[in-house]
Formats: C-alpha cells, sequence, structure tokens
C-alpha cells in the first residue's frame, strides 16, 4: 500500500481526530490525488490552509501526492504576510469584510458594532453565501465545515467557539483586527455607515429625554435608524475594552515551518 506521511500544524489540528493531532501521520495515497483533495478528505477545509511544503517545498493546491511525501500544512496568516513563500490561495483580504452565515446573527451585529463591513441574512443558500464570499471578496465565516469546502470560496474560517461574545473574540484575535476597529461607524440592522445629523433635523424623531441629554446623532441612510452615544454605547466600549485586554495577555505566534 502506498503511504504518504502529513503533518498539520496549530489550529489545523481542531478538524483532525484526536489521535492525529500535533503528530507526523501515515495516510493512504494513490499516486493520483491532488494534496487539495487528500487534505479534505481527512477533513480541513482548503480555506483554512495557507501554505504546504511537500519534502520541504511550497507547493499548491494541485500537487499530487505520492508515496513517501512528506507533506506539512499551515494555517491561514490573514494577519501576516508570508511572502515571497508561495501561497495556495489568494493573497490575504487587506480590508477586512466579511459574509456570515444565517446562524451568526448576534455575531454579525457585533462585528458591525465595531466597524467592520459584515454582510448578513437570516435565510441565505449555502451558494448565495459562497458567491457573495467570491464576488464580493468576503471572509466567510460559519460553523458549517461542509460549506468552507466550496470551490468558489477562497477566503474562509471555520468558528471553534459558540457562544456570540467569544466569538467576537475569536475574529477579532484570529484576523488581528484590535488595530482595525472603529466603533460607533455602523449600522447594526443594515450595515451601512453612518452619518451625522444635526439634531434639530431629527429632534421630531426623539424621546423628551433623549433630546435634553444627547447632543450628537447619527443616522443610517437606508434604514433611517438614529444613533446616540447612550447607554447602549458605553456597553460597547466596555466590550472593546475586553478585547483591549485580551489582546495585551494573547501572544500571536507564527508556526514553525518545518517539513
Amino acid at each position: 500500500m502506498q503511504t504518504a506521511f502529513f503533518r498539520f500544524y496549530a489550529e489545523l489540528n481542531d478538524f483532525l481526530a484526536p489521535h492525529r493531532r500535533f503528530i507526523t501521520f501515515a495516510h493512504p495515497c494513490d499516486g493520483r490525488s491532488t494534496v487539495k483533495d487528500m487534505i479534505e478528505s481527512l477533513g480541513i477545509p482548503h480555506t483554512e490552509v495557507d501554505l504546504i511544503l511537500v519534502n520541504g517545498e511550497s507547493v499548491d493546491f494541485s500537487r499530487r501526492i505520492e508515496s513517501g511525501d512528506r507533506v506539512s500544512v499551515y494555517p491561514v496568516f490573514e494577519a501576516i504576510d508570508i511572502s515571497p513563500l508561495a501561497r495556495v490561495r489568494p493573497g490575504p483580504l487587506r480590508q477586512m469584510r466579511f459574509v456570515l452565515d444565517g446562524h451568526l446573527g448576534r455575531l454579525a451585529a457585533y462585528l458591525r458594532m465595531l466597524g467592520f463591513d459584515t454582510a448578513y441574512q437570516n435565510h441565505c443558500r449555502d451558494e448565495d453565501l459562497a458567491r457573495i464570499s467570491s464576488d464580493e471578496h468576503r471572509i466567510l465565516l460559519t460553523r458549517d465545515v461542509g460549506l468552507l469546502k466550496r470551490s468558489a470560496v477562497t477566503h474562509g474560517h471555520w468558528m471553534r467557539e459558540t457562544r456570540p461574545r467569544r466569538q467576537l473574540a475569536e475574529v477579532v484575535e484570529h484576523f488581528d483586527l484590535y488595530r482595525s476597529i472603529a466603533s460607533f461607524t455602523r449600522c447594526l440592522r443594515c450595515n451601512t455607515l453612518l452619518e451625522s445629523v444635526k439634531k434639530e433635523s431629527i429632534a421630531a424623531s426623539l424621546d423628551e429625554r433623549t433630546r435634553n441629554l444627547y447632543a450628537e446623532f447619527f443616522t443610517c441612510r437606508t434604514c433611517g435608524r438614529i444613533y446616540w452615544k447612550g447607554s447602549h454605547y458605553e456597553r460597547m466600549q466596555r466590550l472593546i475594552a475586553e478585547l483591549a485586554d485580551r489582546a495585551k495577555v494573547s501572544a500571536t505566534r507564527m508556526p514553525r515551518m518545518r517539513p
């Protein structure tokens, strides 16, 4: 039987069976399958992979795996430019834009709250999510591993966490977004950038207490929703402070690149 040897690094091990994690293991090969096919047959979406070394040399997804090959697979370095090493997918999206599946509505609101361009619909077919991700150059966030295996998806991330606040911390940390946070700039409902508006022009839409307490207002020209820096804004600032604290204690390490 022909056999190749695989080693997966860092968070890619989340997709593997426990007995295959963080070790080099043998896996049957037929000499015809591409490295992409073999990696996905082991349960890992191609969108999670950024660098593949076969016998110490960087290869792309089309490389066919032969008996005796030693394959090292590294995760996406969205926050780190690893040029001039060959990459197996398009380069990092310098403008972080997201599209989320229908199960991540609260996370979508949190990302918009931090100012990130986030496309979200409660009911959206998998093929439509893949198309939006490809056509609009958005990173697809999902809990569905199968969705990330669609060939149209080039940038994606499988969410490990299940609770929205922890999911937000996961995204911010994974994509190194701490310095890109621009809170209170985007509508939580429809994702449109907010515009400053004069108080007198929207006074009739405000209750008396809000008119008396606040002087600065913003509006969404798409849905007409009005925003001001009240208690919701204060909760937002506390959440951002929590994320900043995580940034101070998180050590961002690039996996060692060895076969």
